[in-house]
């Protein structure tokens, strides 16, 4: 018998359970993302800790987000920064202790925050005692990971096949003791896991339960679509992509990416929660996938229970995009999920550039209330808030594994260091992230004027354009339950309404033009004559709860404005 077959039976003979609690919290929430090594330095080692991130968690709960999701905090020798896991039930000593998390958790849950753990199935570290072990041959350790024999051309050894690695270079690296290549689709320091061998399956679910033991809500599962390999070991085809030959985007991905297996563990998890969830009696457990592939493999993840994350406005749409645009994302994504209520908006995350350096000002804060008024969740990445934008940063700075494999003539096409500086907090040293100068990178040398404490005084900022949107939220229940609807009204100005019989409509209009626009949004909708401006875009000027009339809506170039009824 297979190994194959023994993880579907394995999978197979754990039936599907409903949904415990019919608080599926996140169906509306507002989840905020702390890269903890950027958040807050206890200690003033310039590096961001979890004591940090507990000395803030008032902060997040200000802002209006219902949970805070932790990019990984596990023990690593941090070559990915944390995505290569040396230990899956322990925290890395630089973020501090297993104790530390507990005080995080027990303090959240005291004001009212959901806790999301980043969860790395697809590999570890090649520091972790699983990989030395499978080095060595150890059972149960010897097929732990993906392990292949070389292939010998003309007496010269070659890689297996033309499989290449997410930061550059060949995917697979010869390990001289155990006489063979493993496979690391990342770093070669994450070697990836052999999901094909039922025992990585079930080690990996008693980490979901341990986390959960200790107070973890849900988990963003990272690089889900990477998890299974076709074991057929076949080249992959190469496209027209005008990229080096060694580079990953010059290869289609159809043999390393969006298995069928992988839905399969996806489903058996989701299940597996949903189990937990029952037995402790507590709220639903959340799981978002995440995964960078086409429209039909991300349905897949809804069928097996799990919350893909929707990248649109990352993606798909830039500062160039007009509001025909959005309206084509936005129904592309809204026509094909199960229901609106599953709907969610990533506006931001460590991965890509920052919302506001990639929108820029205006529209920048365009998607940010399109992710508030439509209908579903939303997930905001820290400094995203106050309007942080990235920081150039030379090649003698760069971090990330990305942008030094690049080297240094592309490494600012491929480095992630920019959107992930550390948050600014106040105009005092290092922007109040750390009492030390020397931070694990520098601080935008915009902070003296870009600040959450400088913010929080004036009158019209970011962090109170963002706190008007979770009041949004959280005021008009039409948000969480009403209708949608929304209308092109031209190419450049899109209408989006929220409604229910007998409550308050909100509506958002958005003008992409780089012309002012009057619009006359009465003549389609069923709306009041006259509203009131809640809430508009921080450089249009709008004078927040002015009157309106609808049948003339005069907006700014790329300017927005969210209008509600009249008290």
């Amino acid at each position: 018998m297979t190994k194959l077959t023994l993880l579907c039976i394995s999978l197979a003979v754990i039936h599907v359970v409903q949904a415990v609690s019919s608080n599926d919290w996140w169906k509306d929430a507002i989840i905020y993302q702390i890269y903890p090594r950027s958040f807050k330095d206890s200690n003033g080692d310039g590096i961001g800790d979890l004591n940090g991130i507990t000395s803030k968690l008032e902060h997040v709960r200000d802002i209006g987000a219902d949970a805070l999701w932790l990019s990984p905090i596990y023990t690593s020798p941090q070559v990915d920064f944390g995505y290569d896991v040396a230990n899956f039930t322990d925290v890395d000593p630089q973020y501090g202790t297993l104790a530390d998390f507990d005080r995080l958790a027990a303090k959240a849950k005291k004001l009212g925050l959901k806790v999301i753990l980043d969860f790395v199935p697809n590999h570890s570290s090649n520091e972790h005692e699983w990989f030395k072990m499978s080095v060595e041959r150890i059972k149960p350790y010897v097929d732990f990971y993906v392990w292949r024999d070389a292939k010998i051309v003309n007496g010269v050894r070659k890689p297996p096949n033309n499989w290449l690695s997410a930061f550059g270079g060949s995917a697979w690296e010869w390990n001289e003791q155990r006489g063979q290549y493993y496979l690391h689709q990342f770093a070669i320091g994450q070697p990836d896991l052999n999901y094909y061998n039922v025992l990585v399956y079930d080690t990996m679910t008693d980490v979901l339960k341990f986390w959960m033991d200790r107070g973890a809500d849900g988990f963003r599962i990272d690089a889900v679509n990477h998890m299974f390999e076709d074991v057929r070991m076949l080249d992959e085809p190469r496209n027209n992509n005008n990229v080096p030959i060694d580079d990953y985007d010059s290869l289609d991905h159809i043999y390393t990416k969006d298995q069928i297996e992988t839905y399969e563990v996806i489903k058996a998890w989701r299940n597996m929660l949903n189990q937990y969830s029952e037995v402790h009696n507590t709220d639903g457990k959340f799981i978002v996938t995440e995964a960078y592939t086409n429209l039909d493999e991300i349905m897949k993840y809804f069928q097996a229970g799990a919350n893909p994350f929707n990248f649109a406005f990352i993606s798909s749409l830039n500062d160039k995009s007009v509001a025909k645009d959005f309206e084509r994302e936005i129904k592309n994504w809204l026509e094909n999920i199960p229901n609106y209520r599953d709907a969610n908006w990533v506006t931001g995350n460590h991965d890509n550039h920052r919302i506001a350096t990639r929108y820029g000002a205006k529209k920048s804060d365009m998607v940010i209330m399109l992710s508030m008024v439509l209908p579903g969740f939303c997930v905001v990445y820290n400094g995203d808030e106050i309007g942080m934008v990235n920081k150039f940063l030379t090649w003698e700075e760069t971090r990330d594994i990305s942008g030094c494999n690049a080297g240094p003539d592309r490494y600012f096409i491929k480095s992630r260091d920019p959107e992930r500086t550390p948050f600014q907090w106040d105009d005092s040293v290092s922007g109040g992230f750390s009492t030390s100068e020397k931070t694990w990178l520098p601080v935008h040398e915009n902070y003296k004027t870009l600040n959450l404490k400088r913010q929080k005084l004036q009158d019209v900022s970011n962090y109170k354009f963002f706190k008007s949107l979770t009041n949004l939220r959280k005021n008009f229940s039409v948000i969480k339950n009403g209708d949608f609807d929304m209308k092109l009204m031209s190419d450049n100005v899109l209408v989006v309404l929220r409604s229910l019989e007998g409550l308050s409509s909100v509506v958002l209009v958005i003008n992409t033009a780089e012309t002012e626009v009057v619009v006359d949004v009465n003549i389609w909708l069923n709306i009041p004559k006259q509203m009131v401006v809640y809430s508009s875009n921080v450089d249009s000027k709008i004078n927040i709860g002015s009157f309106v009339d609808t049948s003339s809506v005069k907006l700014p170039a790329s300017g927005s404005v969210v209008l509600v009824p009249k008290l």
